[in-house]
């Protein structure tokens, strides 16, 4: 053992989500937990982008650090390294969404889209439990 190197490295991830989906809140906001802030390099972005496909109940996601964009969300960053999220209440409202309805982990898809450029997609599901 004495003539070994070893290279050790901390485990500092002690209370971090380590999930790659997106998450819904019941409050209206969509979360960006720690493996999924870390792998899409959200810390590099300041606003989110929500587009809607009502037809399929599907939720587009496009990061952005465009001042001008007008209809952009602004992303909350954690200090304590846990990932980011966005209140997006008025998007759900002005959609007639009701969050408590469909909160929860979403898996993803990515999508370069004319126009846009990379969009994380989700489809919107309806919990069971009614939102109770």
């Amino acid at each position: 053992m004495d003539d070994k190197i070893f290279n050790w490295k901390k485990f500092e991830s002690v209370n971090a989500r380590l999930e790659d989906r997106i998450t819904v809140t019941k409050t209206g906001a969509i979360g960006f937990p720690t493996k999924f802030y870390q792998d899409n390099k959200i810390k590099e972005y300041k606003y989110v982008v929500i587009y809607h496909d009502e037809r399929q109940g599907s939720i587009g996601v496009h990061f952005t650090s465009d001042e001008n964009e007008k209809s952009k969300f602004t992303i909350l960053h954690s200090n304590q390294g846990y990932g980011g999220s966005a209140v997006i209440r008025s998007f759900f409202k002005v959609s007639n969404i009701d969050p408590k309805k469909y909160y929860g982990r979403y898996d993803f898809s990515i999508v370069n889209t004319e126009g846009i450029g990379r969009l994380y997609v989700f489809q919107l599901k309806e919990r069971e439990d009614q939102g109770k």
